[in-house]
């Protein structure tokens, strides 16, 4: 059974930095065609923020870019999500997901086929 855990989250002061990890377990024999991170704040809806296709390229939704840093490190089968220039509005709890369908954007819910429990990061002075 696939399993995705999350680690890294925290309280952080505007402008920090933060590094989420997602280690992957169980998948043997699924290639993932896309790894993502999505976030939830209170109240709103989970947003894509930044995906990882298995050909190593990466999106990010614009109000991250310049800002956050999605990579993995297929030894350890692990991804992440380097964060630098934290603002409050990052406040939310962030969620990795990983996906095995071909042809997809990478970008919707719906094209992730497993999640990992989810790692709150809070902003705030």
């Amino acid at each position: 059974q696939v399993q995705l855990v999350e680690s890294g989250g925290g309280s952080v002061q505007p402008g920090g930095s933060m590094r989420l990890s997602c280690a992957a377990f169980g998948h043997t024999y699924i290639t993932f065609t896309c790894m993502g991170w999505f976030r939830q704040g209170p109240g709103k809806e989970r947003r894509w923020v930044a995906a990882i296709g298995s050909d190593g390229s990466t999106s990010y939704v614009d109000f991250v870019k310049g800002r956050f840093t999605i990579s993995q490190d297929n030894t350890k089968n692990t991804l992440y999500l380097q964060m630098n220039s934290l603002k409050p509005e990052d406040t939310a709890m962030y969620y990795c997901a990983a996906g095995f369908s071909y042809g997809v954007s990478c970008r919707l819910p719906e094209e992730y086929n497993y999640w990992g429990q989810g790692t709150q990061v809070t902003v705030s002075s």
